[in-house]
């Protein structure tokens, strides 16, 4: 596994969701969708790059899910889970390969 940039965001991200299941204050989980915002902007500008626009489309979807602007009232539980479903996908995305198309 090599540590670049968006592996160290995908890694970073993952701890954080994981943090959120523990009781903390409320400033954390704010510093977590900024976080989360502005890492899932980068993750898509790489995708984007890459020429991965499926997998950019669903880290802008998961920017805008998480952007602390306008937030989505999901519920403590919901979340939970929310938290938990992206972050386990952040660490299995890292150790997937992409497959290649060879015409």
């Amino acid at each position: 596994m090599k540590l670049n940039l968006p592996t160290a965001i995908k890694i970073l991200l993952a701890i954080l969701f994981f943090l959120c299941l523990l009781p903390m204050p409320y400033g954390f989980y704010q510093l977590v969708r900024m976080l989360a915002l502005v890492g899932f902007a980068l993750l898509s500008f790489h995708a984007n790059q890459q020429g991965k626009s499926t997998i950019m489309i669903i880290y802008i979807g998961l920017a805008l899910l998480f952007q602390p602007f306008f937030k989505i009232a999901l519920g403590r539980e919901i979340w939970n889970t929310v938290d938990v479903i992206v972050g386990i996908g952040l660490l299995i995305s890292i150790f997937i390969k992409p497959k290649v198309n060879v015409v």
